[in-house]
């Protein structure tokens, strides 16, 4: 097995060889997707020689060490690996090729090669999803936890994935909260209605989570949003990024999709609409009836309230200076506004 990079200076052409197989002899990377994912540093790598593809992607822990010690303790690095290795064949929508995956168990060291798939149409999560490329979203999201609808909880067992309702998170979220808290509550203006629930959501969270690690349970992405969606040519989805991936209540991808890649208006008018379009995908593809009753709209609201966690751990390790950066919480904060006054999510607390 190849060793893991320590940084993408050592994705060096005798490396790639070694660790996939391809005949390369040149690489030149370049850094992308800066100020979206903020869990990963993330490099297009350019490759010459022989049969190899053009490009692939090369992923490796974060540049920012809040970030590293958050993916870390979570166990991001090692779903993600764990993912492309186990789970990657079995899920019904099209995923990045895997060249090579390693994780240190006991570090935060980690590396995936990747399919790259430039030339996909993607959403920029600032823009917000068209209706139209969310109900395409929505119908995947249906066909992907069908798949594993009452089938998943062995994988939180094995390691695979991460119960939502694993220990880790009680223990380690309500202080990566409180300091990504207190970063945005310093740094940004704070719309009255999140100001009223983020002080209170820590309080809330572990019986939410234990709420929705209830049956029926499924694999869940666990970043379901615009900027981990592309679309092929013909207008099929292509999901990316599994450092989330989970065991629970499928309304938790759901709502972290729908309150937080849709404009906010469009999903102050259609969220129930859409909520009922995935509700009959799942019916449609064997999900029986009684798994689709009242309960799964509470999980629906229950989750959006959790995901508050979203853009205030966010928050940690990114650079409030920066307009992309600030812009992406800052529209994360406005939408999370939105769903807690349309969802009436202080109820929930």
């Amino acid at each position: 097995m190849a060793s893991i990079p320590d940084t993408i200076d050592d994705v060096t052409p005798a490396w790639i060889r070694d660790a996939t197989g391809l005949p390369c002899e040149d690489v030149e990377p370049t850094q992308i997707g800066v100020g979206i994912g903020v869990s990963s540093a993330l490099y297009r790598v350019a490759l010459r020689g022989g049969s190899c593809p053009s490009s692939v992607i090369v992923k490796l822990p974060a540049l920012d060490e809040a970030a590293v010690f958050t993916s870390t303790v979570l166990r991001m690095y090692i779903r993600e690996v764990a993912f492309f290795e186990r789970l990657a064949a079995e899920v019904p929508v099209r995923v990045p090729a895997l060249h090579y995956g390693a994780v240190d168990p006991d570090t935060s060291r980690f590396v995936v090669v990747m399919e790259d798939m430039a030339g996909m149409r993607i959403i920029d999560q600032l823009e917000g999803m068209t209706i139209e490329d969310t109900e395409v979203a929505v119908d995947a999201l249906a066909a992907w936890h069908a798949t594993w609808w009452r089938k998943a909880d062995h994988l939180a067992d094995e390691g695979v994935a991460v119960s939502l309702g694993d220990p880790i998170y009680p223990a380690v979220l309500p202080i990566v909260f409180a300091e990504g808290w207190e970063k945005l509550a310093s740094g940004m203006e704070i719309a009255p209605a999140m100001a009223a629930i983020g002080p209170r959501w820590t309080a809330a969270m572990p019986q939410l989570l234990q709420d929705l690690s209830a049956q029926p349970s499924t694999l869940c992405h666990g970043d379901y949003r615009a900027d981990n969606i592309m679309f092929d040519r013909d207008g099929s989805p292509v999901l990316i990024d599994f450092q989330l991936t989970g065991t629970g209540s499928g309304a938790y991808d759901l709502a972290y999709f729908l309150t937080q890649s849709l404009e906010a208006d469009v999903a102050r008018d259609h969220e129930r609409r859409l909520f009922d379009r995935y509700v009959e995908g799942l019916r449609s593809a064997g999900v029986p009836d009684e798994d689709l009753g009242d309960e799964l709209w509470l999980d629906y609201r229950k989750a959006a309230l959790f995901c508050l966690v979203y853009p205030v751990v966010a928050s940690r390790g990114m650079d409030l200076s920066d307009p992309r950066q600030r812009s992406l919480l800052s529209c994360m904060n406005s939408r999370f506004t939105r769903a807690a006054e349309q969802l009436r999510l202080d109820e929930l607390l």
